[in-house]
C-alpha cells in the first residue's frame, strides 16, 4: 500500500480554514496573529487553536458552513489527487483544521478520507470550543502511525506533504517528505521542498521518486 497524505490549510486549501471564518466574522487581524505565529512553531498548536476557536464564539453555524464550502482549492489541488488516486495510491487528509471545511474538500478533491477536528455549536451559533483527533503537535504523527498499521504501510510507503509546524509530526512517519511553500521550521525537516502554489509540482516530484507516469 502506497499512502500519501496531505495537510489541508495552506496545501490542499489555499489559505487557513480559520483564518477565513475569523475574517467573516470581524476577528480576522486577532486571529492571524495567533496562527502566523503557531506555524511558525512559536506558540504550542494546542494552546493557539483554543486562543483561535475561541474569538469565533457566536458565529452563526450556518454561515460558518457557507464559509467553510467555498474555501478556494490550491492551484492544482484536484489534478495531483486524481492523478496519484490513478496510480495506486491512498491518499488522505490529516488536518489540524476543521471537518466544515474537509469533508466538504473531500468530496471536490475525490481523496480517500478526511481527519480533522470539530466545532462546537449550539443553538445554530459556534461556542468557541472544539474537539477531535487533531488539537495537538503530535496528531498527526499519531494518527498516521495507526494508519499504517491498519493498512501494512510501512514509513518507507508513505509521503507526507505540508506547510507547518504541526506537519513535523507526520513528517517522522513518512520517507518522502514535501515541504509546500512551507515555513523555516518544516523545511528543515523535509527532502523536497516546492516553493510554487501549484500542486501539480508536488505529482512531478513523486512521479520522479517512484518511477512511474
Amino acid at each position: 500500500m502506497k499512502l500519501c497524505v496531505f495537510d489541508f490549510d495552506s496545501t490542499l486549501m489555499d489559505g487557513e480554514t480559520i483564518d477565513f471564518l475569523a475574517e467573516d466574522y470581524g476577528v480576522g487581524d486577532r486571529v492571524r496573529a495567533i496562527t502566523e505565529a503557531a506555524m511558525r512553531g512559536e506558540l504550542d498548536f494546542f494552546e493557539a487553536l483554543l486562543k483561535r476557536v475561541e474569538l469565533l464564539r457566536g458565529m452563526s453555524a450556518a454561515r460558518a458552513r457557507e464559509v467553510c464550502e467555498s474555501l478556494p482549492l490550491m492551484n492544482g489541488a484536484a489534478e495531483c489527487v486524481r492523478e496519484l488516486k490513478r496510480l495506486g495510491f491512498c491518499v488522505m487528509i490529516l488536518s489540524g483544521g476543521f471537518r466544515l471545511a474537509t469533508d466538504f474538500a473531500l468530496g471536490k478533491l475525490g481523496a480517500d478520507v478526511a481527519f480533522a477536528n470539530i466545532l462546537h455549536e449550539k443553538d445554530g451559533v459556534l461556542t468557541g470550543l472544539v474537539g477531535g483527533e487533531m488539537l495537538f503537535n503530535f496528531s498527526k504523527g499519531d494518527l498516521l502511525e495507526r494508519i499504517q498499521a491498519v493498512l501494512g504501510a510501512g514509513i518507507k510507503d508513505t509521503i507526507a506533504i505540508g506547510d507547518g509546524a504541526n506537519d513535523r509530526a507526520m513528517f517522522a512517519r513518512a520517507d518522502m517528505r514535501i515541504a509546500f511553500c512551507a515555513k523555516e521550521t518544516l523545511r528543515r525537516e523535509a527532502n523536497v521542498i516546492i516553493d510554487q502554489k501549484d500542486l501539480r509540482l508536488v505529482l512531478d516530484a513523486i512521479k520522479k521518486r517512484f518511477a512511474i507516469g
